[in-house]
């Protein structure tokens, strides 16, 4: 609890990085290229935590706290000198990043853990620009950072075991869920996402919906679930004998497309198939689908009545 923080790029994410870690009582410093634009992305977030804390999304006090606990620093060096972690949310093009991480590994402390905020780039290429790399790893927050849960990990083949332990307590007093993942482009997160953002387009390339309407059903079908239950055990609970059927289905009329995962038919051909024979992805016992289907239909009504409550998403297509 006693650590201090530097968040380098006071933008939107840096922004939102730093209200939640203030929040966790940590003294932040926060900077930019500039320190005009550091001191300006200070007052912003005071600001806006006073705007969220008015509508009930932030604790009543939290503009306080934040003002207390983060301070706009006149430079990076400044921001990083004595800090215990530090968190680079620059803009998403590796020479930049490259550049400030130099500019970070170089000021601060060699024991000091550096994350990057990237969403897509390589943490192995990132790190070739980081002095004593054993301590740098992918912190990746979502936007907005202030709301999303999920945060992706990712070290380096040569990230030590306390970095990632340091970084994973930090989330979990910060309210966050950090998941350790491998270093591939693209992460886990944005390789789901594009992968269904591509699916999308070509859907509407061909005329089959607009985007409205696949918008509509993504929402209101299996996007649905999502809060509750990740891919893995959608699939698990509707079985994958039956996904495998459907995968031949989807084959047949898109070869190039969509030929069913090893990973599913290994487990088809061992009888695997998810919750009503004992495990397929997961390990979960037949005995608890009841409490699973309770827990299911509680969920769905519940989310039902919170987007009733809020209405549909101002948006216009």
């Amino acid at each position: 609890m006693s650590q201090t923080v530097a968040v380098v790029g006071a933008g939107y994410m840096g922004g939102g990085i730093a209200q939640v870690v203030a929040l966790s009582g940590r003294l932040v410093s926060l900077a930019d290229q500039s320190a005009a634009h550091a001191v300006a992305s200070r007052e912003r977030i005071i600001v806006e935590a006073a705007d969220f804390a008015s509508r009930g999304l932030f604790p009543a006090d939290a503009a306080e706290r934040i003002a207390a606990h983060v301070s706009a620093s006149a430079s990076i060096e400044e921001a990083v000198a004595d800090a215990d972690v530090i968190e680079e949310a620059v803009s998403e093009i590796p020479e930049v990043k490259q550049d400030i991480l130099r500019r970070i590994s170089a000021a601060s402390r060699s024991d000091a853990v550096i994350g990057s905020n990237t969403s897509t780039i390589s943490i192995a290429r990132l790190a070739e620009a980081v002095e004593h790399p054993a301590r740098f790893l992918g912190v990746h927050f979502s936007n907005p950072a202030t709301f999303i849960p999920g945060v992706e990990v990712i070290p380096h083949a040569g990230t030590s075991a306390a970095a990632v332990s340091t970084v994973l307590g930090l989330l979990e007093d910060c309210g966050k869920v950090g998941v350790e993942i491998k270093d591939v482009t693209g992460f886990v997160l944005n390789r789901l996402q594009y992968a269904l953002f591509t699916e999308s387009c070509r859907l509407v390339e061909e005329g089959i919906a607009s985007a409205e309407d696949i918008d509509r059903i993504a929402r209101t079908t299996f996007g649905f679930r999502l809060p509750f239950f990740g891919p893995f055990a959608i699939a698990d609970i509707a079985g994958l004998d039956v996904y495998a059927f459907c995968y031949r289905s989807l084959e047949e009329a898109y070869p190039d497309r969509f030929a069913p995962p090893v990973a599913l038919e290994e487990r088809v051909s061992q009888g695997r198939l998810g919750l009503k024979s004992g495990g397929g992805f997961l390990a979960t016992p037949p005995e608890r689908i009841a409490e699973i289907t309770a827990y299911r239909d509680t969920a769905y009504a519940a989310m039902s009545e919170l987007l009733e409550r809020l209405g549909p998403a101002p948006v216009e297509y």
